[in-house]
């Protein structure tokens, strides 16, 4: 594979199977999750390791945890990120103890945040997005990187278990920025099992299988003082950049959907977006679409149609050249404008639960 897998930036193979076979990654089948979600059902979620375990643990109410982070460096996130706290919740109700860390360590040494705007983003807009998006917040337990001196302290332990030329081999570079941010990420992902060795499942974009492989090379190398349970992970696909690129992101503004955003804005790119449609509607009529190729269809399939059947039936029609590409776009702006006024909502009330969360204090 010519590129790798960077999860600071924005390159990726689109080539997802090669991906799979090159990292040794499990493809991901939806059977073994009871009462899958709508991205694990169609396909969206793709891939993982140590998947069963998990799935065990479900299946006989065994003790697990789910874990995700929150890097604080903007005051809006991308449509595409909400998956992390779909696949989040979905573990969340099937019995895990849920752990959302803000990376404010992280973000000060890789993105230049420093550690007050980091804890100020967090407290003003990332934690209760991800509330306003599902996660239930009485079941949750938060912490800042930068208080937890537990994980500070394992992560300085877990730096002694990598060489330099291993760290490049992984991510590519090992400026010391990016060495620090690594290790205190697999503090985190382990430091649920500080108090009780247990599996843990991590959600994330493929991006940051990196980190990943990372924590568990270095659980096999402290496997006589700790005797840490291997990570488990899932991943989903990238949400599409609306000019059909792979990944939507902030770089190219007018091809990303933000949380919060403007819903006419919105409606505006949805416009404008890369779809599957044939040079007229009379040729559209004669041969159909190709939704396989539509960035509305995409839309609909990961986030804004729930319905299985309903997903079908757009996609048959689409097809058949019974639908039109406007018609699409005209479904999915009234969609996004529910889903957006819904997430506004919930958002301002989430906002006011924040000083009630279950924050882990440190002395």
């Amino acid at each position: 594979m010519d590129k790798l897998i960077d999860p600071w930036g924005t390159e990726l193979s689109e080539d997802y199977e090669k991906i799979i076979k090159h990292f040794g990654l499990e493809v991901f089948n939806s059977s073994i999750f009871p009462n899958a979600n709508r991205i694990m059902r169609r396909g969206t979620v793709f891939a993982g390791r140590d998947l069963k375990i998990i799935s065990d643990c479900i299946k006989n109410k065994k003790p697990f945890y789910a874990l995700s982070g929150i890097m604080p460096t903007g005051e809006k996130i991308h449509f595409g990120n909400k998956m992390v706290v779909e696949n989040l919740k979905y573990f969340q109700e099937h019995g895990a103890q849920t752990y959302i860390l803000v990376a404010d360590l992280e973000a000060a040494s890789t993105r230049g945040i420093t550690l007050e705007q980091a804890r100020e983003r967090a407290i003003d807009f990332h934690i209760p997005a991800y509330i306003a998006l599902g996660l239930d917040p009485k079941k949750t337990i938060f912490y800042f990187q930068s208080e937890n001196k537990e994980v500070m302290n394992i992560s300085y332990e877990f730096a002694k278990k990598i060489t330099l030329n291993e760290f490049k081999s992984i991510y590519g570079n090992a400026d010391p920025g990016r060495i620090m941010g690594a290790v205190t990420q697999v503090g985190d992902v382990l430091y649920p099992q500080l108090k009780k060795r247990m599996p843990g499942i991590i959600p994330v974009g493929i991006d940051q299988d990196p980190h990943i492989r990372l924590a568990r090379d270095i659980v096999s190398r402290v496997k006589s003082k700790y005797d840490f349970v291997p990570i488990s992970s899932i991943y989903h696909k990238f949400t599409p950049s609306l000019d059909g690129s792979i990944k939507m992101s902030k770089s190219r503004p007018e091809s990303c959907i933000e949380l919060p955003e403007d819903t006419n804005q919105t409606c505006k790119k949805l416009k404008k977006a890369k779809t599957g449609g044939r040079d007229t509607a009379e040729e559209q009529r004669k041969k159909g679409g190709k939704p396989e190729e539509c960035m509305i269809f995409e839309m609909f399939k990961q986030h804004l149609v729930e319905k299985d059947n309903e997903l079908n039936r757009i996609y048959n029609d689409c097809k058949a050249g019974i639908l039109t590409c406007g018609e699409n776009k005209k479904r999915a702006c009234e969609l996004i404008t529910k889903f957006m006024n819904d997430f506004n909502n919930k958002l301002e009330k989430a906002k006011k639960q924040v000083n009630k969360l279950s924050f882990i204090r440190f002395r």
